[in-house]
């Protein structure tokens, strides 16, 4: 039968059908107006040309796309397990939002985890337990060089910024980090007021497109910097190499959603494109790095400056380490994004394969600031998926002082992990620039959730510390994680990793990281 045949029936059918309903019913306009609807649809499915599964299957073939399109949905609230769903599970996203809501965050009847299978990790519990502290420890921040040190929380709100986020989901952070008494990064996207209002500590974040303190082509502006990082609620200042989320590209900002608001905080035209390059004017060789983040401490007024990546070479971290001790300065704190972190949108070759998970990425800036001497001088903050104690605890094992939160710190006001962050369509109004969307999130609601979120995964931290026979986050070692190896075997960490000696670098590098560190180039960023 000829093609043109099938849409002669095709249409024939609909209109039979709708000439049957008018003789069958009284109700006549009812069933004869959808029916030749149907009609007419079949014969468009069968004549266009872009969908094959509509032309061999008129109309029927609209719910494969149908299904398609529900399918995220279907997959997270009917098909996965408690503990299987990706990017987090429904215990982890369960758990976040029953905290924030200050309800129990307990469950009966024991877990439902394999714990023989291969991956799964656990946290070694003492025989006599520590009594857990009644007020949270806190990181002081700032090395030999700075003179206006911080005292950081164990928990923090993580880089995401102004235009990613809403309004409202800005000032519900950093409302919530006010109350509490943590840190909030403001991310790349520059100062806005809705970072300042609240009142919270902040973490002032300088990005390859330096916004908010950029000149007219793009350039870093050190007058506009020093003007702005004045502020007292600016605490820290950060410079971000790269994010886990899409480590080594850049970002573009469509000109459409560059509205009025946007622009006077970035710093940049109205309506037009913006472009994040992938690499920094600052600086290209890691002597210039450590130079340009004591000038950011300088410009500051003395207050801890540091820089956040997803780590890569090994031998390009130990180039950085070597400028640090020739030039006789360090940054005050690095932050260690983890491959499988990032809040925004990445291409998924990035996503999946690209950048150190946070795992190995700690063990190489920790092992590599011990050995060359400088640990002492540094305290490291992790990135990238803590939301749980037992997420920071083991972070704080694997060389972290701190922790920093994004995904989780979502939930907390309202996230529901719909993936829509890059389409300004965000059902709760987290990440969207959309007004009507954005309304939805309320503030005065959602301020108090981020407070009670971090105030009990903390506790929850203390507490697994304490069980662990520990008070004091530096207390912690390596043995008191243990990895499953198969079901048959188990190791700590211990044993699982080379942890180096203090100054062992300088010394007499162990055979592992020797060729690395011979080859590492204060000079050059050698791959």
């Amino acid at each position: 039968m000829t093609r043109m045949a099938i849409v002669a029936l095709t249409l024939a059918a609909g209109i039979a059908a709708a000439v049957a309903a008018v003789v069958a019913s009284p109700w006549w306009c009812a069933a004869a107006v959808p029916l030749v609807l149907l009609g007419l649809l079949g014969v468009a499915d069968l004549a266009q040309r872009r969908h094959s599964v509509l032309r061999n299957y008129p109309v029927l073939g609209h719910a494969r796309f149908l299904l398609e399109a529900i399918r995220p949905e279907l997959q997270q609230y009917f098909v996965e397990r408690n503990f299987d769903g990706r990017p987090f599970d429904r215990d982890v996203r369960t758990i976040v939002y029953e905290r924030a809501k200050g309800t129990d965050a307990e469950q009966p009847y024991g877990t439902e985890r394999d714990v023989y299978e291969p991956g799964y990790e656990f946290l070694v519990p003492s025989m006599a337990p520590c009594p857990v502290p009644e007020t949270p420890p806190r990181v002081r921040i700032g090395g030999p060089d700075c003179r206006r040190p911080y005292d950081m929380a164990l928990l923090n709100v993580s880089a995401m910024s102004f235009g990613s986020l809403s309004a409202n989901a800005i000032l519900a952070l950093n409302g919530g980090a006010a109350a509490g008494g943590f840190a909030h990064d403001t991310g790349e996207g520059g100062l806005s007021e809705y970072h300042l209002r609240p009142g919270g500590d902040l973490v002032w974040e300088i990005g390859t497109g330096y916004f908010g303190c950029r000149t007219e082509d793009g350039d870093f502006d050190p007058a506009l910097f020093a003007d702005k990082a004045a502020h007292d609620h600016v605490r820290c200042v950060s410079l971000k190499l790269s994010q886990g989320a899409k480590p080594g590209i850049g970002g573009v900002l469509p000109g459409a959603k560059v509205n009025a608001e946007i622009a006077k905080v970035r710093g940049v035209p109205e309506g037009r494109t913006v472009i994040s390059p992938p690499y920094h004017r600052v600086f290209s060789t890691p002597r210039e790095l450590v130079r340009f983040v004591a000038r950011m401490r300088e410009l500051s007024g003395g207050k801890p400056a540091g820089f956040k990546l997803c780590v890569g070479s090994r031998r390009q971290f130990l180039a950085v380490c070597k400028a640090m001790l020739e030039e006789g300065v360090t940054p005050d704190f690095i932050v260690v994004d983890g491959g499988e972190g990032g809040t925004g949108a990445a291409p998924l070759e990035f996503a999946d394969h690209m950048g150190t998970p946070l795992t190995e990425g700690l063990l190489t800036v920790h092992n590599a600031l011990v050995g060359a001497g400088l640990r002492d001088h540094i305290r490291i903050g992790a990135s990238g998926k803590i939301a749980t104690g037992t997420d920071l605890v083991k972070r704080l094992v694997q060389g972290a002082d701190y922790g920093n939160a994004a995904r989780a710190m979502m939930f907390a006001v309202g996230c529901i992990q719909a993936q829509r962050c890059h389409t300004n369509t965000c059902p709760t109004g987290v990440t969207t620039q959309d007004p009507r969307r954005a309304r939805a999130l309320d503030v005065r609601d959602k301020t108090p959730r981020v407070q009670r979120f971090q105030e009990a995964t903390v506790a929850g931290a203390l507490q697994l510390m304490a069980s662990m026979g520990v008070t004091d986050p530096a207390d912690l070692r390596p043995h008191m994680l243990r990895r499953r190896i198969d079901p048959y075997t188990e190791r700590s960490y211990e044993e699982l990793y080379e942890w180096l000696e203090p100054g062992q670098l300088l010394a007499e590098p162990p055979a592992a990281w020797a060729a690395d560190w011979q080859a590492a180039d204060p000079d050059r960023f050698t791959v």
